[in-house]
């Protein structure tokens, strides 16, 4: 099912289905600063496990990433040091994953898991949905595959042609873009980009 929703302004029963279907342990696919992408709620295990399997992934090998609404709630999912601190305030919201250690918060499929990777997306749509639903959401990416045309993971009516059985909702933000956001690993007490992306890091 497809949703469209605005920067601002939305009908607050639309919020209230999608925050509902994330409760329910749902998957959405969503509009943020950089591409579409599909997540859930993070401390849910079952859809992180669907979305896992979704995108032919490893939990245990592959990079997880988390969306968080504010850098205080960061701070509850991923150990985060002062300079990194610092760091991540002046240049979050923004099109950057970084690398941190993980917390104690998260569910077991973390556990085995040195590293996490944390999204403060600029895009309204996604930060208010986090916000509402007072808990990370799961993050990737939607999977596209070899020769396959760029506009299955960028236009919502070709994502819900490719997705609409693969999740349980799926939010219309327009057309999404195609350059993914810039990683930053934070895990030597040092930040080093590791993807060049859209973000350009102020250090």
């Amino acid at each position: 099912m497809l949703i469209k929703l605005y920067e601002k302004n939305n009908n607050p029963k639309d919020l209230e289905r999608i925050v509902q279907t994330l409760e329910d342990g749902g998957i959405i696919i969503y509009p943020t600063d950089t591409m579409y992408a599909i997540g859930c709620h993070a401390l849910k295990e079952r859809p992180i496990e669907r979305i896992c399997q979704l995108k032919g992934i490893d939990p245990r090998k592959h990079h997880l990433s988390i969306i968080c609404y504010d850098l205080s709630n960061i701070s509850e999912y991923a150990k985060i040091d002062n300079a990194t601190f610092k760091l991540m305030k002046r240049n979050l919201p923004g099109a950057f994953t970084f690398i941190l250690p993980t917390g104690s918060r998260l569910p077991k499929i973390f556990k085995h898991r040195k590293e996490v990777g944390i999204r403060m997306p600029d895009h309204p749509i996604i930060r208010e949905i986090c916000q509402l639903l007072d808990a990370p959401i799961l993050t990737t990416t939607l999977p596209l595959e070899d020769g396959e045309d760029i506009e299955y993971i960028t236009t919502p009516e070709l994502i819900e042609e490719k997705f609409g059985g693969k999740s349980d909702l799926i939010i219309d933000g327009g057309i999404g873009d195609t350059e993914p956001s810039t990683v930053v690993s934070c895990m030597e007490g040092e930040a080093a980009i590791i993807r060049q992306g859209k973000g350009w890091l102020e250090e």
